[in-house]
């Protein structure tokens, strides 16, 4: 049987922050990332498309997204700052896969905690690469640091964060 559109709109509702998540990594801009989301919910409610399940259209939804936040940064900008296309294609499956560790907003609420719990300089770096979308290069230049002691800091950061989200994921279970 079929989806309604009723149940298309809810379940895409139910996923948004999954989906507006999976564009922010692509465009690494909030509002772009929710206006995308909101063209996706436009396009599944007014195309001749039908959904057997929610598993199928979950992953036309992502694909959907990620296309149209591929779009919008060749429009955009000159050069991609996001994450690699190879990564990507990694996360997309892992999103795909419905490999969710924890209900949604707690695995970010989890993240919220983490970050306010580093020291500001650690926070600052991170805002640097992935808020303000600075190379890894650029912040070495700025920090007047060498740039292989950049990544092993945001390597350590990357390690430390997923420790501590997973802490807390365990600790609220």
């Amino acid at each position: 049987m079929t989806l309604s559109e009723p149940e298309i709109l809810r379940f895409l509702m139910k996923s948004r922050e999954r989906i507006a998540a999976a564009t922010w990594v692509v465009v690494q801009d909030g509002h772009v990332a929710e206006d995308i989301f909101q063209n996706v919910v436009i396009k599944a409610m007014t195309k001749e498309v039908s959904f057997e399940a929610e598993g199928p259209l979950l992953s036309w939804a992502m694909i959907a997204a990620r296309r149209e936040g591929i779009d919008w940064i060749r429009k955009h900008r000159r050069e991609q700052i996001g994450i690699d296309e190879e990564i990507l294609d990694l996360l997309v499956s892992d999103w795909e896969s419905g490999a969710t560790p924890a209900p949604e907003g707690k695995r970010i609420q989890a993240l919220r905690d983490c970050l306010e719990q580093l020291p500001e300089k650690s926070r600052k770096l991170l805002q640097m690469r992935y808020a303000d979308g600075h190379t890894c290069g650029e912040i070495a230049e700025q920090v007047q640091v060498r740039l292989d002691a950049i990544y092993k800091r945001l390597s350590r950061l990357h390690a430390g964060l997923r420790q501590c989200i997973e802490t807390r994921l365990t600790e609220t279970t």
